[in-house]
């Protein structure tokens, strides 16, 4: 079975705000077969420079319900230390979310390049910001 590229997205939440609105997003891109959640894993510093890691299972209140119904395929994928290095770069009462995923609409390429002995050289990503003003807007 061929696999897609796997990647890690962090995701900031100045002043601890996680309101589950990014949830239904990443839920989408399960459902039509976008991604593949390997795993996720929530990071926070509180005001005093307190860091706390936790994983899904570990939410409460009302975000549990938004996250616990996406699927992870691989979870513990992220840990302690994932949660360590990031902390570092945090500033105070501001949260992450990391993401791993599988980019699953990747494979039928993946399967394609061995097929034909052939290799992906690089990958550039240009960030969403980065397009959006770059590009003219049209309707």
């Amino acid at each position: 079975m061929a696999f897609g590229p796997v990647e890690v997205a962090i995701i900031g939440f100045p002043g601890n705000k996680f309101t589950g609105k990014v949830a239904p997003a990443i839920a989408d891109l399960v459902q039509s077969g976008t991604v593949r959640i390997l795993d996720l894993l929530f990071v926070s510093k509180d005001v005093d420079g307190t860091i706390a890691s936790f994983a899904v299972a570990d939410l409460d209140g009302d975000l549990q319900p938004d996250y616990v119904g996406i699927e992870i395929h691989e979870p513990g994928a992220l840990g302690a230390e994932d949660a360590d290095e990031i902390a570092d770069d945090l500033d105070p009462n501001s949260s992450v979310l990391l993401i791993a995923w599988e980019n699953t609409w990747a494979v039928r390429l993946v399967t394609a390049l061995r097929e034909a002995d052939a290799f992906l050289i690089d990958r550039i990503r240009i960030p969403a910001e980065i397009v959006d003003a770059a590009l003219p807007h049209t309707v």
